[in-house]
């Protein structure tokens, strides 16, 4: 026999928004700091996530009920991202990197650069497994590829950082 509770005075609106709020204080740094490194643009990608939690939030009832709702928040900011950075140039020539200040500490500047220099699907494979710290599977869903794919990307990104590090020095 299954019987529910309800909950007198219980507001599910409420608990949902409760729920929400949570995920967002939990990720919403950890998703942007991941897309600062994919997308070598700090601006850019404070505004992808700035939409896909307004997605997220929007849709919360289903994205709540997916396995790894950071996931597809940082996979609906890539895509968005993607289309505006077409979008623009389509519309204008690329902006000078070096005028844009980054919120990096010196410390990390060869890593970063390092980082900027591998391909942008190495650089999302390995910002998803390292800095989100997804599991192969919800890396190979946040992106939209095979699993294998993600093990290939991550070992040849990973082989190319080392690289590039150990000769820095």
């Amino acid at each position: 026999m299954v019987s529910s509770t309800v909950m007198i005075g219980a507001d599910p609106v409420a608990s949902e928004q409760d729920g929400f709020e949570a995920f967002y204080r939990a990720n919403a740094d950890r998703i942007y700091r991941a897309l600062a490194v994919t997308l070598r643009r700090d601006e850019l990608a404070a505004d992808a996530v700035a939409e896909a939690m307004a997605r997220a939030y929007a849709r919360w009832p289903a994205v709540s009920r997916l396995d790894n709702p950071a996931g597809w928040v940082f996979r609906v900011a890539l895509n968005w991202a993607t289309s505006w950075w077409r979008k623009v140039r389509r519309e204008r020539p690329p902006a000078d990197d070096s005028a844009h200040p980054h919120l990096w500490p010196p410390e990390i500047t060869v890593a970063r650069d390092a980082l900027a220099r591998l391909p942008e699907p190495q650089r999302a494979v390995i910002t998803c497994r390292v800095l989100l710290d997804l599991s192969t599977a919800d890396t190979a869903a946040a992106l939209r590829i095979s699993e294998g794919t993600v093990k290939s990307r991550l070992a040849r990104g990973l082989a190319a950082l080392r690289h590039e590090l150990n000769s820095e020095d």
